[in-house]
C-alpha cells in the first residue's frame, strides 16, 4: 500500500513508458534468456526480438508497469551481456517513423515530379 502511494506522488519524464527498445543485442540471443535478464525488474508483458538482417541485436520489451520498466533501464543501460554493452531506450513512436515518413515523402514527391514531368537538372 505504501508503495502504490509512493508512486502516485511520483511525476516521470514525459518520455518514460512502459515499452523499452533495446540495442547492441549479441545475435544469438534468446527470449527466454532476455526473460532471465529483464524479468528481475517486474512483470514483462511482451518481448520481440529482431530476426531479420535489419532487426538483429535489437529487441522491444513491454512491462505490466511503468515503473518497472523505468528501472530496468535505469539498471541495464550499459549492461554487458556476452561481451557487449546493452543500450536500453524508451521506445518513441515519433522518431521511430520518421524516417518511414521521410522515405515516404521522397516517393510521393518523385511521383508529383514524373506526373508534371519536373527535372532535378539545373541549367
Amino acid at each position: 500500500m505504501a508503495m502504490m502511494q509512493r508512486r502516485a506522488n511520483v511525476r516521470l519524464p514525459p518520455e518514460v513508458n512502459r515499452v523499452l527498445y533495446i540495442r547492441n543485442l549479441p545475435y544469438k540471443i534468446t527470449a527466454e534468456e532476455m526473460y532471465d535478464i529483464f524479468g528481475k525488474y517486474g512483470a514483462i508483458r511482451q518481448i520481440r526480438v529482431g530476426n531479420t538482417p535489419d532487426t538483429r541485436g535489437t529487441a522491444f520489451v513491454v512491462y505490466e508497469d511503468i515503473f518497472d520498466a523505468k528501472n530496468a533501464c535505469d539498471h541495464l543501460s550499459g549492461f554487458n551481456v556476452c561481451n557487449r554493452y546493452l543500450v536500453v531506450l524508451y521506445y518513441q513512436a515519433n522518431k521511430a517513423f520518421k524516417r518511414v515518413d521521410v522515405d515516404k515523402k521522397k516517393d510521393e514527391l518523385e511521383k508529383v515530379k514524373t506526373k508534371y514531368g519536373i527535372n532535378d537538372e539545373k541549367k
